[in-house]
């Protein structure tokens, strides 16, 4: 399928239908995959926590018979974007290697993060809504809404669209991005979108041109557990707070074209990513790009772990970290530092240092070209850090940059995916913690 709609007419629905359509889908979503979802959280006291304030008839019928779930069946899901009928079929359960979480690698303890200032600029644009802009907004902190999420541009999403904010509001949105992000990070959110609506102009279909919407899960508080999604096309930030403590992930980073002229000036995005990927590549030696590259072609969608892939799962591949030298070790730290560095200096410090004492257990794996200008895919992978780089085939926007939309793999169509695997995307892990631990919650 193609990631732009071009039936006449296609787009967002009018709000209310969009709630009223999304809030359905909910409540079947609730009743397929609720019950056992909750039950693992910690009992009765934790189902009636874990409701969405919209679906208080399925939690009673659910929790008439919670039976814990076990690991996911089946394989890796694929597909970075998600399609526009996706759902969730399973519970959330988080990436794995095997279907197996490895327990106790995270924890509710204090990390020394600022989150004042996320908190207050998320407070302070929810004031800033009206009601029913705020009452398509606002969920629970536990809503199914956190999973979801797509790539897809004509995804029906939840929330509130930037293009239905005035221009006092989208500066409050802004400004609570700036507050979750860093410098780089909200560069990437800004020129992802400029280019966005750009190319979206060039090929008059302004109907995306701004599908990037806002949901809050949760009141924002300096105490208890709480997050914000900002979603659409090439750009998903999922971001929880709990406390000092920061889970940003999944998020999704991409765009077609990477790069583009607008008003007479070249307008480039995810270019270092690109360049710290090929670096890592090639700095290794023939015996070790044999362990690194799976194979050297480059297939469209090498996306194990996108859009409605919560639970999937992907065995070790590629090269050891523990097999590389500390100069070779040095850059692939630095291709990681790209992603985990679009949060907050504070947050993306303490997730670094997670991710060292986990060095030993880290893979990088390649498929593709190691040119400058090559199509890959790369993949670094431990037991807390899920990192995908993929070059797509030409999509919509293959004329901007002289390729036949559906051809061969390009740097100009980038799709990249950041996940906390065993079972912290989403700060679920931290939730459930919290709940189970929290006097309040007993």
């Amino acid at each position: 399928m193609t990631e732009i709609d071009t039936t006449e007419g296609a787009g967002r629905r009018p709000a209310k239908a969009r709630h009223a359509d999304r809030r359905s889908f909910m409540r079947k979503v609730f009743f397929a995959s609720g019950a056992t979802a909750v039950a693992t959280m910690g009992g009765a006291t934790a189902w009636t926590a874990l409701a969405d304030e919209t679906t208080d008839t399925a939690t009673a019928e659910a929790s008439a018979s919670p039976t814990p779930s076990g690991a996911p069946s089946g394989g890796p899901g694929g597909g970075a974007g998600g399609g526009l009928n996706e759902s969730i079929t399973e519970d959330f359960f988080g990436l794995t290697t095997d279907g197996t979480r490895i327990d106790d690698l995270y924890s509710i303890h204090s990390k020394g993060v600022d989150t004042t200032p996320v908190t207050a600029a998320a407070t302070t644009f929810l004031a800033a809504l009206s009601d029913s802009q705020k009452s398509e907004t606002q969920y629970t902190v536990h809503s199914t809404e956190w999973r979801l999420w797509s790539n897809t541009d004509a995804y029906s999403r939840q929330g509130v669209s930037i293009a239905d904010l005035s221009d006092e509001q989208n500066a409050l949105g802004e400004a609570l991005l700036k507050a979750a992000l860093s410098a780089q990070g909200l560069e990437t959110t800004q020129l992802t979108r400029k280019i966005n609506k750009a190319a979206c102009e060039a090929i008059n279909q302004t109907t995306y041109a701004e599908a990037y919407f806002w949901t809050v899960m949760g009141t924002p508080s300096e105490t208890e557990p709480w997050g914000f999604q900002f979603d659409g096309h090439h750009l998903v930030v999922n971001y929880f707070v709990l406390g000092d403590q920061v889970v940003m992930s999944p998020c999704f980073w991409g765009c077609e074209p990477t790069s583009m002229e607008i008003e007479g000036a070249t307008v480039s995005v995810m270019q270092e990513e690109i360049r710290a990927a090929l670096a890592v590549v090639n700095t290794l030696d023939a015996t070790q790009q044999s362990a690194a590259i799976l194979k050297a072609t480059k297939d469209n969608d090498e996306i194990t772990a996108g859009a409605f892939s919560d639970n999937a799962v992907q065995e070790y591949k590629g090269i050891a970290a523990t097999e590389l030298n500390p100069a070779q070790r040095t850059k692939l730290l630095a291709l990681v530092q790209r992603f985990v560095g679009k949060a907050k200096d504070d947050a993306a410090k303490v997730k670094m240092s997670e991710i060292r004492k986990h060095l030993s257990e880290t893979y990088f794996a390649w498929m593709g070209g190691t040119g400058d200008d090559s199509a890959f895919y790369c993949r670094i992978q431990s037991p807390v850090i899920w990192i995908e780089l993929d070059c797509q085939s030409p999509f919509a926007f293959g004329s901007l940059y002289g390729e036949t939309n559906g051809g061969d793999p390009t740097q100009q169509h980038l799709h990249c995916v950041v996940r906390t695997p065993n079972g912290n995307d989403y700060g679920k892990e931290l939730l459930r913690q919290h709940l189970l631990t929290s006097p309040h919650h007993r």
